[in-house]
């Protein structure tokens, strides 16, 4: 009787072990990864505060090379919204006209709630994750294959080209005033997307971005 309680202790502890193990993982599990579990692969709305839309034009017009940012918010449903923009952690020399390249995420860069990463496109040009006419994918697509975010987005003059989970190109205009042409509006595209006029370049080149 001694010995089967004994045993029946030792089970007892194996399990406590083993659920504490199972809380540690989660609590090292990355705070988007979660989020990205809850929201699913399908973010059908990408809503940009009024906020983050300023900080973005002001940036866009400031550099000629690349700047990447971290956005910050959550999600309802299949809408992520976007509250702030924070500057991602990149080396200068790692921005130029064509790529940028952060130092480390934005998590360990001090941005709890990243939904997303966003970098410009300082020309304007190229703003796709697929080649047009095409499901070949961009290297902006391919980065974004490697995040564990919901969504991923392309600064582009005074809109914003976003993709989520479903690998389905979107695009926000930030301002009504100047705005390219054909970005009047949002439009949900097929999966390998065409991109709206005025967004590729002649030669059809990708932007290497990241």
């Amino acid at each position: 009787m001694q010995v089967g309680g004994v045993g029946l202790a030792r089970r007892a502890a194996r399990a406590v072990a083993a659920a504490a193990g199972l809380m540690v993982l989660l609590a090292l599990q990355p705070e988007p990864a979660r989020l990205a579990e809850t929201a699913g692969s399908h973010a059908r709305a990408l809503i940009v505060s009024d906020q983050a839309r300023r900080y973005l034009l002001l940036q866009y017009r400031a550099y000629p090379t690349e700047f990447m940012g971290c956005m910050i918010g959550e999600i309802h449903g299949n809408a992520v919204i976007v509250r702030r923009i924070a500057p991602a952690d990149v080396e200068p020399g790692h921005s130029t006209e064509t790529t940028v390249v952060p130092k480390q995420t934005c998590e360990d860069a001090g941005w709890a709630g990243t939904v997303g990463v966003i970098h410009s496109h300082p020309q304007g040009e190229r703003c796709w994750y697929f080649f047009p006419g095409t499901r070949v994918a961009s290297s902006d697509a391919h980065s974004f294959a490697r995040q564990i975010y919901p969504v991923d987005a392309i600064m582009c003059g005074n809109r914003v080209v976003w993709i989520s989970r479903d690998m389905v190109q979107q695009q926000v205009p930030l301002s009504g005033a100047d705005l390219p042409p054909g970005a009047a509006a949002p439009v949900r595209q097929q999966r390998g997307n065409q991109v709206h006029g005025g967004a590729a370049a002649s030669d059809g080149s990708d932007y290497g971005s990241r």
